[in-house]
C-alpha cells in the first residue's frame, strides 16, 4: 500500500502484471486464508488472532462494485492529499484507472479495480503505486496487491516490495464492512515483504473535511513491520483521510466526486490559471513590467476567491505560492519566477477539480509537467528532467483513454522520443520534445 510516513519509500516495484488494459488477468497460484503469524521483524507486537476480523474466507460476487463508504474506491475518481515530510512539502494524487483487471486467488478469478497513487516530495516524484481492490459480499474491501515504483533522482531506485495476492501472500482486508472498536485486520500480510496490521481505535468521529465537517470517521492504529505505529483516519466518501507520525503529515485536501460542485468555475479561478501561464512566458523573455502587472491581477483574483473559503489545505499552499511568485517577480529572478508560476498553476488546477472532470485536470497537469521539464532542462537538472518524463508517462495512463487511436499513437510516439532524448542526456532536445508534445496535446484535446 502506501509507504509509511515513518519509513519513507523503503520499497519499490516490479512492472504491474495484467494492468495495462481492460479485463487483463494477473495469474497467481492458489493461496490459503490470511496467516496468523506476526509479520513484524521481531515476530511480536501483533494482536491475538481472536481479535482479527479478516480470518474468514471472503466471497466475491460483484467485486468491483465497491460501496463501502470508508473505502469508496470505485467512486473515488481523483483524490489529493497534502502535507509535509521531513519539513518538505508532500503531495499525493490518487486516481482510479479505467477498466477492470483480474487476479487469481484461491483458484478463483476475481475482477479488481486498479488505483494509481503518485507521491511527490518537495516537488519531485517519490513513489508510484498501482493498487488492486475488490469488495467481498459482506461489504468488506480487500487488497489484492500492489506494484510500487520508488524513485530517486528521477529513476527507479530499487525493485523489491511488490506483492500479489496468491503469489507472495493472501489477499488482505483493507476495510471491514462495519468496523467496531477493537477490531483487528491486516491491510498487508506478506511477512518478509510487506506487513501492516490495523486496530480500530474509535468510530463515529467528526473530521474537518475540505468543505466542512464530515461525520462517521474511523481512527485506526497501524502497526508496521519495524514495530512502529501511526494513526490513520478514514472518512465516509473519502477513504484514507489523514495519516500522522513522527512529526510528518499526509491529509486529504480534496476528493471528487465527493467534493465536486455543480456550479460553473469562477472567472477569477480561470484568470489565475491563464495569468500564471502568462507569467511563465513573460519570465522567459524578461518582460518584468508585464509580469508585475499580471501578478498584481493574480493577487486581486485570489483575494476574491479566498473570501469564498476554498478547501483550506489547497488555499494555504496556493497562497504561499502566490506570495513567493510575487517576490520572485519583484526581484526579477527568471528561473525562480518560472518555478513559482508552475507551483501556483498546480494549486490552481487542484482547485479546478471542484468544477471540472478529473480527466480534464489530468490533461492540464500533463501539459504543466511539460513546462516543468522545460524549466528543469534550462537549469541543466538531469535528475529533474528524468523525473518529469516519468511523471508524464504515468499521467499518460490516466488520460490516454480520452484520446482517439490516432491521438494515443501520436502522444506515445512523442513520449518515446522524449524518453530517448533524456536517456541520451540531451536536455535541449528533451525540452524541445516536451514543448511540442504539450502543444500537440492541447490541440488534440482543445485545451
Amino acid at each position: 500500500m502506501r509507504y509509511s510516513l515513518t519509513a519513507l519509500g523503503l520499497v519499490a516495484a516490479l512492472a504491474l502484471s495484467g494492468c495495462d488494459s481492460d479485463s487483463k488477468s494477473t495469474t497467481a497460484a492458489p493461496a490459503t486464508l490470511p496467516s496468523t503469524a506476526c509479520g513484524t521483524y521481531t515476530g511480536q507486537g501483533c494482536a491475538p488472532a481472536s481479535k482479527r476480523v479478516d480470518l474468514t474466507r471472503p466471497t466475491f460476487s460483484s467485486p468491483t462494485k465497491i460501496t463501502n463508504q470508508l473505502f469508496p474506491i470505485s467512486r473515488l475518481y481523483s483524490a489529493l492529499l497534502l502535507g509535509h515530510v521531513d519539513d518538505k512539502p508532500f503531495r499525493t494524487e490518487t486516481t482510479l484507472l479505467p477498466g477492470t483487471r483480474t487476479v487469481t486467488w484461491n483458484g478463483e478469478q476475481i475482477p479488481v479495480l486498479v488505483s494509481q497513487y503518485m507521491a511527490y516530495l518537495d516537488g519531485r516524484l517519490e513513489e508510484v503505486a498501482l493498487d488492486r481492490y475488490a469488495q467481498a459480499d459482506d461489504g468488506s474491501v480487500w487488497y489484492f496487491g500492489e506494484d510500487v515504483f520508488d524513485y530517486r533522482n528521477g529513476a527507479i531506485a530499487v525493485t523489491e516490495g511488490t506483492w500479489l495476492a496468491g503469489r507472495e501472500g493472501p489477499a488482505a482486508m483493507i476495510m471491514p464492512a462495519d468496523p467496531k472498536v477493537g477490531d483487528v485486520y491486516r491491510t498487508e500480510n506478506a511477512p518478509g515483504i510487506v506487513f501492516e496490521e490495523v486496530t480500530v481505535k474509535s468510530i463515529g468521529n467528526t473530521v474537518a473535511g475540505p468543505r466542512g465537517p464530515v461525520e462517521g470517521g474511523m481512527i485506526g492504529a497501524e502497526l508496521h513491520s519495524d514495530g512502529t505505529s501511526e494513526d490513520k483516519i478514514f472518512a465516509p466518501g473519502y477513504g484514507e483521510f489523514r495519516t500522522a507520525g513522527g512529526g510528518d503529515l499526509e491529509a486529504l485536501a480534496l476528493a471528487v466526486p465527493t467534493d465536486a460542485l455543480p456550479e460553473s468555475m469562477p472567472a477569477e479561478l480561470a484568470s489565475l490559471a491563464e495569468s500564471a501561464e502568462g507569467i511563465l512566458e513573460l519570465a522567459r523573455i524578461g518582460d518584468w513590467e508585464g509580469a508585475s502587472v499580471t501578478v498584481t491581477h493574480m493577487n486581486e483574483a485570489w483575494k476574491t476567491l479566498h473570501a469564498a473559503n476554498p478547501p483550506p489545505m489547497i488555499a494555504a499552499r496556493l497562497g504561499e505560492g502566490l506570495d513567493a511568485l510575487t517576490r520572485s517577480v519583484k526581484g526579477q529572478k527568471p528561473a525562480r519566477t518560472a518555478q513559482k508560476a508552475i507551483d501556483v498553476t498546480q494549486s490552481v488546477l487542484d482547485l479546478e477539480l471542484l468544477y471540472r472532470p478529473p480527466t480534464k485536470i489530468d490533461t492540464a497537469r500533463f501539459y504543466l509537467w511539460t513546462q516543468q521539464l522545460r524549466v528543469h532542462a534550462a537549469a541543466k537538472d538531469l535528475a529533474g528532467v528524468t523525473g518529469d518524463v516519468a511523471v508524464l508517462e504515468w499521467i499518460r495512463d490516466r488520460i490516454s483513454h480520452t484520446l482517439d487511436a490516432a491521438g494515443r499513437s501520436e502522444i506515445e510516439s512523442r513520449l518515446r522520443a522524449l524518453r530517448a532524448a533524456t536517456d541520451a542526456r540531451n536536455l535541449a532536445a528533451a525540452a524541445d520534445h516536451a514543448a511540442r508534445m504539450g502543444a500537440r496535446l492541447r490541440a488534440l484535446t482543445d485545451g
